[in-house]
């Protein structure tokens, strides 16, 4: 009772504490905000290359073994065709970079986001173009479906499910479900995420949801993390495949694509994709508002290019990605579970209340932090 007392009295002073911030952080920053920048002239790209004179994009997009993709499949002749440089950071979160930097002079002409941390960039400021302005400023944004608009902030390209990856030869009898994570024989061999990372954002909320009233019942969240302990937490995938591989995580919070990947390489495990909840990981782009014209142009061609089928079915084999156009084709694997790639692909998955979760992200935050440490 006590402690619930004391979350319930911080919680309310970390509300004030953050309205008070934001009526100054707003009043300071409107005309920011305001100013009709030359910058934001309207940009388009025909779908013709051309040169740009050896200009340089700067990308935020991930590292590891995406970035060495990324580079050998697209990046290396983008550059050619352009006469470009690409200024990679795959040093993620990108949002205390914008923030920093401001939208005037944006740390990233083009970024590639997971909703969140996206949707709590575009609160700090006018950063990015809209879905709309992107899609009609390039060739390939007709092929989109409308659904890769819906964030109303940038466009979604690929996106996968959630799921649980499990080791087959270290478990017996194998894990079959989302409560499975919180059996006892998995203590000290569970892993989630910091709690920067939008996996565990939506493993929690999926959490909430599934034992508590709806996504919105944070004591119930709460709860399902404090069971978990002692729990492993990775920072991002690829250090969550690391772990499961060394066998020290039996069961972890992933995404289907990685755990096919892993398949793949002959590591014995499988994925148990989340049932009650549905949610999905998108791969989304943005285009900064205030970008160098020049950069700006390269940074559709960008987005343009990664809307090609021939570059959508060779992501979506390596890396088991959905897509959001209408003419690439679902990977053999994913189409034998029933993946199909039409308007109504993401009519059963569910996209968390982002608003909501940014609202209380200070407070979820803070003592799912306090539980993981205890």
């Amino acid at each position: 009772m006590s402690k619930k007392k004391n979350i319930s009295k911080s919680q309310t002073r970390r509300k004030f504490l953050k309205t008070t911030a934001a009526v100054t952080a707003t009043a300071s920053a409107l005309p920011l905000f305001n100013i009709n920048h030359a910058w934001s002239q309207d940009v388009v790209f025909d779908g013709q290359p051309f040169d740009s004179g050896g200009a340089v994009l700067k990308v935020g997009e991930w590292g590891g073994f995406w970035e060495e993709y990324m580079r050998g499949a697209f990046i290396n002749d983008f550059e050619k065709t352009y006469n470009c440089t690409v200024q990679y950071d795959g040093s993620w979160p990108w949002f205390p970079k914008y923030v920093a930097s401001g939208p005037q002079d944006p740390a990233y002409d083009l970024c590639n986001w997971n909703i969140p941390e996206m949707m709590k960039t575009q609160r700090a400021g006018d950063y990015f173009m809209t879905p709309d302005d992107i899609a009609d400023a390039i060739p390939n944004g007709s092929k989109l479906f409308p659904f890769a608009k819906a964030t109303g902030v940038g466009l979604t390209w690929a996106f996968g499910q959630y799921a649980h990856v499990y080791r087959t030869d270290l478990t017996d009898p194998n894990p079959t479900t989302f409560e499975s994570f919180w059996e006892d024989r998995f203590a000290g061999k569970r892993a989630t995420y910091i709690t920067s990372n939008t996996l565990q954002m939506v493993f929690f909320l999926a959490a909430s949801a599934h034992f508590g009233k709806d996504e919105y019942d944070m004591e119930a969240g709460f709860k399902a993390m404090k069971d978990a302990n002692p729990v492993k937490l990775s920072d991002f995938t690829g250090n969550m495949q690391t772990l499961v591989e060394r066998g020290e995580v039996e069961i972890g919070v992933q995404w289907e694509g990685e755990v096919y990947l892993q398949m793949d390489k002959g590591i014995s495990v499988a994925p148990i994709i989340w049932e009650h909840k549905k949610p999905m990981l998108t791969q989304t782009h943005t285009v900064s508002k205030y970008a160098d014209p020049m950069a700006k142009k390269l940074a559709l061609a960008y987005v343009n290019n990664k809307l090609d089928a021939n570059f959508m079915n060779g992501a979506g084999e390596t890396f088991y990605l959905r897509p959001t156009i209408n003419d690439a084709v679902i990977p053999d694997l994913l189409a034998s579970k029933g993946v199909t790639n039409d308007a109504k692909a993401m009519d059963d998955l569910w996209t968390p209340d982002w608003g909501w979760y940014l609202d209380n992200e200070d407070d979820i935050v803070e003592t799912c932090n306090e539980i993981f440490s205890s």
